[in-house]
């Protein structure tokens, strides 16, 4: 399905992160973002409609208190916790090694 466009949609977000290869790999499993390295070797994503992308950037301290908030649809609160848990325990047991 092609993108809707309209004046004032939002189409691209930009996410800070300190590992890019670990974000993009949580919101593939957990939301089944498509996640593309660009030709100049960026790591960027598409939502699971084709109707938000972006990519995630070094530099930028993830913020540690609330601004702008994004919500993300699930179909399933309960079945969403599950893989999100995963990548925590995958996470943990990785910090133990």
């Amino acid at each position: 399905m092609p993108p809707t466009l309209a004046n004032g949609k939002i189409c691209y977000i930009e996410m800070p992160a300190t590992d890019i290869a670990r974000s993009s790999d949580f919101y593939q499993r957990v939301f089944g973002w498509n996640v593309r390295t660009r030709g100049n070797g960026s790591v960027a994503f598409d939502d699971t409609v084709g109707q938000v992308s972006g990519s995630w950037v070094k530099g930028r301290p993830p913020s540690t208190t609330p601004g702008l908030m994004l919500y993300i649809m699930v179909d399933s609160v309960a079945a969403t916790i599950e893989p999100i848990a995963a990548q925590r325990r995958r996470d943990r047991a990785a910090h133990r090694r």
